[in-house]
C-alpha cells in the first residue's frame, strides 16, 4: 500500500480523535451547544453501544468485531487495489474502524457529537460520517460493476 494511503488512513483517524479530545475537553457530558440552529449541534455523549445504543455496555464484543473488521478491510484494501473507487471506500472503512475501536479500548465508550436536530438520528463522529461514505463508495463501486 503506497504511503499516501496509510498517511491518509492516519491523518483521518487523527481529526477523529482530536475531535473526540476537544469536545470531551470543552463540553460537559449531555452539554449541548448549536452549531447551526435547527440543523446541526454538537452534544457531547458516551456511547457504550452501537447506533441507537444498541448492545450497550458490550465493549468486549464491539472491540473483538472491530479488530476482525480490521484485518478483513486491510485485506480487502490489498485484493481489491487496483479499483479506485473500493480503494478509497475500503481506506474510508479503515479509518473509521480505528477510530472507534481507540475510543473503546481506551475509555471503555465512543464518544459522540454531531446531533443532526431535524431528524430523529443517533448521535454521531467522524468515525462513523468515514463508515457511512465508506459504505456508500463501496456500494457505488459495486452497481458500477454490474
Amino acid at each position: 500500500m503506497p504511503v499516501i494511503y496509510i498517511v491518509g488512513i492516519l491523518l483521518l483517524i487523527g481529526l477523529d480523535q482530536l475531535v473526540k479530545h476537544w469536545v470531551v475537553s470543552t463540553l460537559a457530558l449531555g452539554q449541548s451547544s448549536s452549531v447551526v440552529p435547527g440543523v446541526l449541534s454538537i452534544t457531547r455523549i458516551n456511547n457504550t453501544g452501537a447506533a441507537w445504543s444498541i448492545l450497550s455496555g458490550h465493549q468486549l464484543v464491539f472491540v473483538l468485531i472491530a479488530i476482525v473488521a480490521a484485518i478483513l478491510i486491510g485485506y480487502f484494501l490489498v485484493h481489491y487495489w487496483p479499483n479506485l473507487w473500493y480503494r478509497f471506500g475500503l481506506s474510508l472503512l479503515l479509518a473509521g474502524t480505528i477510530g472507534n475501536v481507540i475510543d473503546r479500548i481506551v475509555n471503555n465508550h465512543v464518544v459522540d457529537m454531531f446531533q443532526l436536530d431535524f431528524i430523529n438520528f443517533p448521535i454521531f463522529n467522524c468515525a462513523d460520517m468515514y463508515l457511512t461514505v465508506g459504505i456508500l463508495i463501496i456500494g457505488f463501486a459495486i452497481i458500477k460493476e454490474k
